[in-house]
């Protein structure tokens, strides 16, 4: 066989130990040069292929080959090909693919749109089962502008979620994971459960969604709406906070990240009463909002200091990221609301979480799925990692929850 053809080595059969090791060593026996290999286990099923130089007797590589695969009990094909010559690297990205179910068809509808793009899938891994299914595809050539816009509208009329993320050693780096706190990282709006008991809820929730879909100015219907607050006892919004409840997956997100040594942050436009007590709570680095003023013992109906509206919020996730020491293209924001666009638009990777359209039309990528550990999926990480690291560090586990899916 001449340098310019190689044979393609295919084994399948019934995974067991010992199937790589014994054809490594009858290629290295007949003296031939290995030039690349992949394998994959599916369930107990493997697949594996070896693309080798066999120098001068490829025949007799064959028989070696053939007689090793029936001593395991495998199959196997020998192809010879044309060897490939080195080629200038082209973008690669992981495109990965999130959804509750995600049907066949809406993979086939992904894939097609890939290949229409003039793109390759070089490989596939499914990243978690539940409580979500998701797949992540390494995707290679074809231009990122076209591939991000042709997914995102496969991913709208298959009602799946997708996101699309250079694929570079950065990927999976220390970051500072930054996150608005109201319909986010907790179930709710803070400020309408405080309404609820001042007996003000229906105007507040009227102003609130206005102002989060982006039709008013948040820093005018912020003081808006704490002035109906006006006289509310200092016990009721510690009531409210007692019994806010995080929106599932957010403790094994948190959980997650920390053991990743990610930096962990909230900015909120609500209240630092409780902001300040999910950062004790769940031990994060960062946390900024908004302070209720208290004059004896009841809510003034004011706030005290500079409001943190959608620039304020961009100008923080700038600021954690300089103390933290991480560069403002490694951070990744998590929001859902019209305020919440500067630092989604900012960070390195803007992610829309249940969010309003003009937040998922903007962001980088959305999920509509409510769990909040899907972003984990987003990272590259497995939810067999996720279980595997909470196996392996009960320690860290007590600290922040329970391994149960929260």
């Amino acid at each position: 066989m001449d340098d310019a053809t190689a044979l393609l080595v295919t084994i399948t059969g019934r995974d067991r130990p010992g199937i790589t090791s014994a054809l490594c060593t009858t290629l290295d026996e007949r003296g031939a040069r290995i030039l690349d290999m992949e394998q994959v286990v599916l369930r107990d099923r493997l697949v594996l292929g070896i693309l080798v130089s066999c120098g001068e007797d490829e025949e007799a590589t064959r028989r070696e080959l053939h007689a090793t695969a029936e001593r395991l009990g495998v199959d196997i094909e020998c192809q010879t090909m044309a060897a490939r010559r080195p080629q200038a690297s082209t973008a690669r990205h992981a495109v990965v693919l999130l959804g509750q179910p995600l049907p066949a068809r809406a993979i086939a509808a992904c894939a097609t749109a890939i290949a229409e793009c003039g793109a390759n899938i070089d490989r596939i891994v499914r990243l978690s089962r539940y409580p979500i299914m998701s797949f992540e595809l390494l995707v290679s050539g074809g231009d990122p502008d076209q591939l991000r816009a042709a997914l995102a509208q496969t991913a709208a009329e298959q009602h799946i979620d997708v996101a699309v993320q250079r694929a570079t050693i950065y990927r999976r780096a220390k970051r500072l994971i930054v996150m608005d706190v109201d319909s986010t990282l907790i179930q709710g709006e803070v400020i309408e459960h405080l309404a609820e008991h001042a007996g003000v809820r229906e105007a507040v929730e009227d102003i609130t969604a206005r102002a989060m879909a982006g039709e008013l100015d948040f820093e005018a219907s912020l003081r808006e709406r704490v002035a109906l607050l006006e006289g509310l006892p200092v016990e009721t919004v510690e009531h409210v906070r007692d019994r806010l409840e995080l929106t599932p997956g957010a403790r094994t997100l948190v959980r997650t990240l920390r053991r990743l040594g990610f930096v962990l942050a909230v900015v909120s436009g609500g209240f630092t009463q409780v902001t300040d007590h999910l950062r004790e709570e769940l031990g994060l680095d960062f946390a900024e909002a908004n302070t209720l003023e208290v004059v004896d013992g009841r809510l003034t109906g004011r706030l005290v200091g500079p409001i943190v509206d959608r620039q304020a919020k961009g100008d923080a996730l700038e600021r954690f990221a300089a103390e933290a020491g991480v560069p403002v293209s490694q951070t990744v924001a998590v929001g859902d609301g019209a305020n919440d666009l500067d630092m989604l638009g900012r960070a390195g990777l803007g992610i829309a979480f249940n969010a309003k359209a003009v937040v998922r039309q903007a962001a980088d990528t959305a999920v509509s799925v409510p769990y909040l550990d899907a972003i984990l999926f987003l990272l590259g990480i497995t939810r067999e990692e996720i279980e595997a690291a909470d196996a392996e560090d009960p320690a860290l586990l007590d600290a922040t929850g329970a391994r149960s899916h929260e």
